[in-house]
């Protein structure tokens, strides 16, 4: 989200569009708070009203960042209507158009948790998204039919992982095509057993 600095954003909206934007970009630690206070355009008081401490405003991005993500699955898989098949190889097409962002930085989860100790709010955040892409793929898989939705899910989730690595690490938007490649293959095994 990119920072607006309109009076028509509360304080609140402005913090999180400034923290969003920063955090992803550079690190959730490397940003100290007095750069999102300037970039959002409030008052040092306004953030710990509103947050507490750092480490909420951290879990409150996170959070939003995975409404978004969700959203833009949710979107995605929704043109395959009908589909489980299609719908489970879409999360990857919804990676690809993610990947080929001019500001793609990888995963929003995984860069807070390098960042963090364990058990800080970045960890709690992502195992709530985490648990989402999982459960994604365990529904999608259930409805394709597959013999063990689970078992499938758990191998979706290895494989978009690696795709988001790779296409961060390797500055390669093309994993998410490859990874698309080979989920098509455990899909189809998955529903063939």
């Amino acid at each position: 989200a990119k920072t607006g600095g309109g009076s028509h954003l509360s304080a609140r909206e402005r913090l999180l569009d400034a923290a969003s934007e920063l955090f992803y970009r550079e690190g959730v630690h490397t940003v100290g708070i007095d750069r999102v206070i300037a970039q959002a355009g409030v008052a040092k008081a306004s953030l710990y009203n509103t947050f507490g401490s750092k480490d909420e405003l951290i879990r409150a991005y996170l959070v939003e960042w995975h409404e978004r993500w969700k959203r833009r699955i949710v979107q995605r898989i929704a043109k395959d209507d009908g589909n489980p098949r299609e719908q489970l190889l879409g999360v990857f097409d919804a990676l690809h158009d993610s990947f080929t962002e001019p500001e793609f930085r990888g995963c929003a989860f995984v860069n807070a948790c390098a960042e963090s100790a364990p058990g800080a709010a970045a960890e709690e955040a992502a195992d709530v998204g985490r648990a989402w892409v999982r459960s994604i793929f365990t529904e999608l898989g259930k409805a394709a039919g597959a013999s063990a939705p689970e078992h499938l899910a758990a191998q979706l989730v290895l494989l978009y992982d690696g795709a988001t690595v790779a296409a961060r690490m390797d500055r390669d938007p093309a994993a998410a095509a490859v990874a698309r490649g080979i989920a098509a293959a455990l899909v189809d095994a998955a529903i063939a057993a």
